[in-house]
């Protein structure tokens, strides 16, 4: 039985991206997967890496990544880091559901990544990157929210090229650890709309959930091997 993690990270219990993250819950268990979420602000999750990441002693000069390797192979992650990296290694797909904040993930959900895309398991250290990334074999998917409406987005439009907005996620994040990325499910500015607009929005959530094997994102195949670090 396929398993799929959602991490999610809004503030508000009540607001449209909890709703249609519910909704994406119930189309992938009417799917046949069985659905963890990881709610970041009900977890009081920290976004910051640092020492504190790791029970085993840190000695000098403190570089994040070789200790991430070195906690994996010692199995001294701090318990938070620890049980998120658990649920992820448990999951054929992830999706990070979340509002839009300056054209990007909201903090508590890039420290997410910082802390638990570890080196050693997702990348390098003895790990690959993008088509031999730790997470090959897998799929990702972003499921989020807008302020601005549809419009306002477009190569020529005032907010940009929404391609180009989620490049440094889809490709820097996901592809980079060897993830299958799928095409986005994004909900323009439903604070904006009408109980009718939100209505179609949370049917295109189902719709979505509900066709994923249809939705990769294809990037370039990589013709220059470089060192791995």
């Amino acid at each position: 039985m396929p398993h799929a993690l959602i991490v999610h990270a809004h503030p508000e219990t009540h607001s449209f991206c909890a709703a249609q993250m519910r909704e994406a819950v119930s189309t992938l268990e009417t799917q046949g997967y069985t659905v963890e979420v990881s709610d970041l602000y009900q977890m009081n999750w920290s976004p910051a890496l640092g020492r504190d990441d790791f029970t085993h002693p840190l000695e000098g000069h403190f570089k994040p990544g070789p200790e991430q390797v070195r906690a994996h192979q010692q199995g001294t992650f701090a318990p938070d880091v620890a049980a998120e990296l658990e649920k992820l290694l448990r999951a054929d797909l992830l999706v990070f559901s979340f509002p839009m904040w300056w054209f990007s993930l909201p903090a508590i959900l890039k420290g997410w990544v910082d802390r638990v895309f570890s080196m050693g398991v997702a990348y390098g250290g003895g790990v690959g990157t993008f088509d031999k990334g730790g997470f090959r074999g897998r799929r990702a998917m972003l499921l989020f929210t807008t302020g601005s409406l549809e419009e306002h987005f477009g190569p020529e439009a005032r907010d940009g090229d929404m391609d180009v907005i989620l490049f440094h996620i889809l490709h820097g994040m996901f592809w980079f650890c060897g993830f299958t990325a799928l095409e986005s499910v994004v909900s323009f500015a439903p604070t904006r709309g009408t109980p009718e607009t939100r209505a179609q929005q949370l049917e295109a959530v189902r719709t979505a959930f509900s066709t994923l094997d249809s939705r990769a994102v294809r990037f370039g195949k990589i013709s220059r091997q470089v060192e791995e670090w």
